[in-house]
């Protein structure tokens, strides 16, 4: 069993830059499929972004050039770095242990956290 959890959300501009973090604990995370999903206000969650086990990435499409997804085993964290932020991009994010088969990425296996919030705001 492994723990999440996510930092590094914050108030940033339009255009503007920001990094987050998915820190394990428990186990380590090098082995596992990792994905961001974001849930913006009165909406459901929705996948952002995958890292598989190899270091595989997969994107959703609005974010796709702008984000990247990252890990580094040495502190057990996933990364998502947000480029160019947009207004749409508002909303908290999560992390959670995901399949490595495209059909089973958009699919949280552990509990969800409590997120971190992100605000695209001028």
């Amino acid at each position: 069993q492994v723990q999440l959890a996510e930092s590094g959300g914050g108030l940033v501009q339009p255009g503007g830059s920001l990094r987050l973090s998915c820190t394990g604990s428990g186990r380590t995370l090098s082995a596992y499929n990792i994905g961001w999903f974001r849930q913006a206000p009165g909406k459901e969650r929705e996948f952002v972004a995958r890292i598989r086990y190899d270091n595989v990435p997969i994107y959703e499409d609005s974010v796709r050039g702008r984000f990247t997804i990252s890990r580094d085993d040495a502190k057990n964290t996933v990364y998502l770095q947000l480029n160019n932020v947009k207004y749409e991009d508002t909303g908290v994010y999560y992390c959670n242990r995901v399949g490595g088969r495209i059909e089973t990425m958009t699919t949280g296996l552990e509990a969800w956290g409590q997120g971190t919030l992100v605000t695209v705001s001028s």
